[in-house]
């Protein structure tokens, strides 16, 4: 038995109780990029039909002792693992209009009568060959169209959970002004201080729909690979979230300056920033951000002294649609999908992620970063 170990090849189940037809029918069908299964019953073409899932065709004798080549078909069309594999069935016997239909009602696709004429049935398989690589690719196809709209809804959700910070601060900024404008006039150094916080949050807000606009018109490998300063991105970020009074942000140098795609690496950091001041539950909080500068990639952590994550949690924080016990989300609903994007972005960059943490006393995320 030559069972088929190249993708592109097409294997053809050969169905005949004699040895001698099954050996002529290969001679006959024998061509490059083919492989042959041979099987003299057929409780023998059932069991290899459910062994090897990339059987193609089945050219099937339906005069056979024991259990005949309609019973062969019936039972095949009647398994999901098989159904969709095509049938011709090969016969010596009557060529009455209600035998051959009997043969299509069992799922075969086409009929060769005995003695086959060589060129009729060639070209009859080399049809069945073509169908199915058009079938293969279509489905892979498919599956690949699939994949990049699972891909759409994860970047969408990125995209929108990123614009909200920079926006929530731009509001922020200017209701503190109404409100405080309601009650008493405004010294000058103030209205300057909240209106240049509102126009930073502004200015950050356009440079990310504009670097996202450039994203999505890009594929990955045209998408600009440009000089970063770690440490000015992380400040920038960790000012533009604008955290609660009671929330001190630390970042740590010294920061390498890479080169790497910038939307990327700051996704990672302004998620990871913006949960540990959304979750965290001090009445002092401290988030610190740092680096540790390996052979070949930068290892990053963002630090919290929150409400911390169990054992149990840590094992399952990172998978899609993971939520938090209640004690640790009672400030904002949480989808559960953000860590498994998170763990996406850092491996496409050759890199991990993880966290060490402890209940009550705040967690570490780390990430790497090929440098």
């Amino acid at each position: 038995m030559n069972l088929m170990s190249n993708p592109d090849e097409f294997t053809i189940l050969l169905v005949d109780d004699r040895e001698e037809n099954l050996l002529s029918l290969e001679e006959m069908l024998e061509r490059e990029g083919r492989t042959f299964i041979k099987a003299t019953s057929g409780n023998e073409a059932l069991r290899h039909a459910l062994r090897n899932d990339r059987i193609g065709l089945i050219m099937l004798d339906v005069q056979m002792p024991g259990m005949d080549g309609f019973e062969v078909a019936q039972l095949l069309k009647s398994n999901p693992k098989t159904k969709d594999i095509s049938i011709i069935f090969v016969t010596a016997i009557s060529r009455d209009e209600q035998f051959v239909l009997r043969g299509f009602e069992q799922g075969a696709v086409d009929y060769l009568q005995k003695p086959l004429d060589i060129n009729v049935t060639k070209a009859k398989v080399n049809v069945f060959e073509q169908l199915y690589f058009y079938q293969r690719n279509l489905k892979n196809t498919a599956a690949e169209l699939e994949k990049i709209n699972k891909q759409l809804e994860k970047f969408v959700y990125i995209v929108a959970h990123d614009l909200k910070s920079p926006l929530t601060g731009l509001i922020a900024s200017l209701s503190l002004i109404d409100m405080i404008n309601e009650t008493r006039p405004m010294e000058q150094d103030e209205v300057t201080e909240y209106v240049d916080g509102a126009k930073q949050a502004a200015h950050h807000l356009a440079n990310m729909i504009t670097t996202l606009l450039d994203y999505s018109r890009k594929s990955l490998t045209q998408q600009t690979v440009e000089e970063v300063d770690v440490y000015e991105l992380v400040s920038q970020i960790a000012t533009l979230l604008f955290p609660p009074k009671h929330i001190e942000i630390r970042v740590h140098k010294p920061m390498p300056v890479l080169k790497t795609r910038r939307l990327k690496l700051q996704q990672v950091f302004q998620n990871l920033i913006s949960n540990a001041i959304k979750y965290n539950d001090k009445e002092q909080g401290l988030i610190e951000v740092g680096c540790v500068e390996r052979a070949d990639r930068a290892e990053f952590f963002v630090r919290d002294n929150g409400p911390g994550i169990s054992e149990d949690e840590k094992e399952s924080i990172f998978q899609l649609f993971w939520a938090g016990d209640s004690a640790t989300t009672t400030q904002e609903s949480s989808t559960g999908v953000g860590l498994n994007l998170l763990k996406m972005l850092v491996e496409e960059q050759g890199g991990k992620i993880w966290v060490e943490s402890r209940p009550g006393e705040g967690s570490t995320f780390f990430f790497e970063w090929l440098t």
